[in-house]
């Protein structure tokens, strides 16, 4: 591929991220990705490099546009680059030359920064999906009965592996925990979880290629800085779950997807428990060899699973389909016997529900 090539690819990139963020509900972010794919200069340092991307810059890939995204709002947050954070939310939504003017200036003279922050891919590690999630543990949990060992895939932070420390509404129903910093309010359409249901997590661990250590204040700030600037709320949610995991720090581990699930699942299962492995909008970004070895593991372990030890395959993932709202599903595939139900669809960032299972 030439650089032309590359250039088009890149700018296409922008072009498709701009319609997914209008489509969940920043039009602030859905700007600016459309004008750095219009304006990007190919003779200018750093905005050279970004065309000249040499992975692939597609949201279900490298996410290219989200990581210069997140470089600019880390600049904005830090008080680097005061031009650009006069346009940035609260303000109202800015003239779109001007909006690239100042991004262009930013870029210009903090290249090394955005160079270094867009070398590691995109860590979002979306809270709002931890009542969808928690829905479907306590779906398992009534069923079962038995205390749980949960284990994530691409667990970025871990603050999904604490769904069950968070307060969630799920219609009339509430899941209150004690002491809990965060509530998550989705919009809930169809049966209500089991709230009363016992649940007992008697392990939690997960793993991430690049895990975001919550004890390092600039790493903290990396997270935040990939939460869309106009959504005010779903900083407010983050901020919120950094303080619950920082009393409590998720394991998280350092490591490949399928290389850690076969080490876990290779470890005796306790006695009576539910083993259940879970991802959120992770699958995309896993190149296709992985995903297959990952199915195979999964399938090899719900070989060997018995009533009284139970596999489960939880996973909240894009399906698409017409509605953007609903763009994302929850499934179960449960072993021994290997049945796989849709229990929901949701809104990708977890803020609406179809709860679908009985």
């Amino acid at each position: 591929m030439n650089q032309a090539e590359r250039e088009a690819r890149v700018r296409r990139a922008f072009a498709a991220q701009s319609k997914y963020c209008a489509q969940l509900g920043s039009p602030f972010t859905a700007l600016l990705c459309a004008t750095l794919g219009e304006r990007l200069h190919a003779a200018s340092g750093i905005e050279a490099a970004i065309l000249d991307w040499s992975g692939d810059p597609a949201a279900e890939a490298d996410s290219l546009p989200l990581r210069v995204a997140g470089a600019l709002h880390a600049l904005v947050r830090a008080g680097a680059a005061p031009a650009l954070a006069a346009l940035y939310p609260p303000a109202a939504l800015p003239d779109p030359l001007a909006l690239h003017a100042a991004a262009s200036q930013a870029l210009a003279a903090h290249g090394a920064h955005v160079a270094a922050f867009i070398t590691r891919p995109p860590q979002t590690n979306e809270v709002g999906r931890s009542a969808l999630l928690l829905a479907g543990l306590l779906q398992l949990a009534a069923r079962y009965r038995k205390p749980i060992v949960l284990l994530e895939l691409g667990a970025s932070a871990g603050l999904n592996l604490l769904a069950d420390r968070y307060r969630c509404q799920f219609g009339d129903r509430e899941w209150t925990p004690p002491g809990a910093r965060l509530t998550l309010t989705p919009r809930w359409q169809g049966p209500e979880p089991r709230v009363a249901t016992p649940l007992a997590i008697m392990r939690r661990r997960g793993c991430d290629l690049s895990p975001i250590d919550l004890s390092d204040a600039a790493e903290r700030e990396r997270l935040l800085a990939y939460a869309w600037p106009d959504q005010t709320e779903r900083l407010a949610r983050l901020e919120a779950a950094i303080e619950t995991a920082r009393q409590k720090p998720p394991v998280v581990e350092r490591m490949e997807a399928s290389r850690w699930l076969e080490i876990q699942l290779a470890e005796p299962s306790p006695p009576n428990a539910l083993t259940v492995v879970w991802h959120s909008i992770f699958w995309g970004y896993v190149d296709p060899a992985h995903r297959q070895r990952i199915t195979d593991l999964l399938r090899l372990a719900g070989d060997a699973a018995t009533p009284s030890q139970p596999l489960a395959w939880l996973r909240m993932e894009i399906e698409g389909g017409s509605n953007p709202t609903v763009a994302a599903s929850l499934r179960v595939t449960l072993w021994p016997n290997g049945e796989e139900t849709l229990l929901a669809r949701a809104h990708p960032h977890g803020a609406v529900v179809e709860w679908l299972a009985a």
